[in-house]
């Protein structure tokens, strides 16, 4: 198997304990107290100073890089990231490959005010739940990981209980798959366009992956691109083809000083 067959196979052996631990009907009860979500989309797409705004994620390890940030506080990050100026946060919060917890939503989102994506790997309904429940304002969909059946029915869910679906292809295929059939369904302001310029099979890493591919959507507005963005250069090449929004982790989580990390790339 790659690497996304493994984490598959993982999540889906842990779905089956999650579902016993915490059913279904516990978490839709949950959601019915809660507040309705923070507006993730509106926070991604609006335009503010930044040459493209920016999604902060919040992650201690991946199985790419092994551990990235070894005094790794996801409280103390979502602050200084919200200091730092960013307009919306991602928390890993898968466990076996990338040493989240799903607890970091609930905890980053009780600490800042911005709206917060749950970055796992949904593949079931019960997620879509689990995550709203854990205080999350948008999840992500991988396109690699679902037929365009199951991306519909739980971007539908996900608008049901009013969360942002950030919608991730890494290749023409799956982009062409999403781009007619699913993003901006059912509702245009309710689903985001990501581009990751990482193979998930391959963990390589190419920025052009992007630039190819921009090239296939219509609109700009509701386009993100994910992995491998370092330097201020790459963000000026990135908003001078059209991009919206970039998804940056791994080159914040190694640096000393974040907020001025940030105000390098995005000045």
């Amino acid at each position: 198997m790659n690497r996304l067959e493994q984490i598959i196979a993982s999540k889906k052996q842990e779905l089956r304990h999650r579902k016993v631990d915490a059913p279904v009907e516990t978490l839709k009860e949950a959601i019915s107290a809660m507040p309705r979500p923070r507006n993730f989309f509106q926070a991604v797409t609006n335009p503010g100073k930044k040459p493209i705004n920016l999604i902060a994620e919040i992650k201690k390890a991946s199985p790419s890089a092994g551990l990235i940030r070894p005094d790794f506080d996801p409280v103390a990050l979502a602050k200084v990231y919200a200091s730092g100026g960013a307009d919306a946060l991602s928390v890993l919060t898968d466990e076996p490959f990338f040493q989240g917890k799903l607890e970091y939503i609930e905890q980053v989102r009780a600490a800042v005010s911005l709206p917060v994506l749950r970055k796992d790997f949904i593949i079931d309904a019960y997620q879509v739940y689990e995550s709203r429940a854990a205080g999350a304002d948008a999840i992500l969909l991988i396109a690699e990981c679902l037929e365009t059946s199951q991306l519909i029915d739980l971007q539908i869910l996900a608008t049901e209980l009013n969360m942002t679906c950030l919608i991730e292809v890494h290749d023409m295929d799956n982009l062409m798959r999403v781009r007619d059939q699913v993003i901006g369904f059912p509702h245009r302001s309710y689903s985001l366009l990501g581009i990751n310029n990482r193979d998930l099979r391959t963990l390589k890493v190419d920025l052009g992956t992007t630039m190819r591919l921009i090239e296939l959507v219509a609109d700009h507005r509701v386009l993100v691109s994910e992995s491998g963005i370092q330097t201020r250069q790459d963000i000026q090449k990135l908003a001078a083809a059209g991009v919206t929004a970039a998804l940056i982790g791994e080159t914040f989580m190694r640096s000393d000083d974040i907020p001025a990390k940030i105000a390098e790339m995005f000045a």
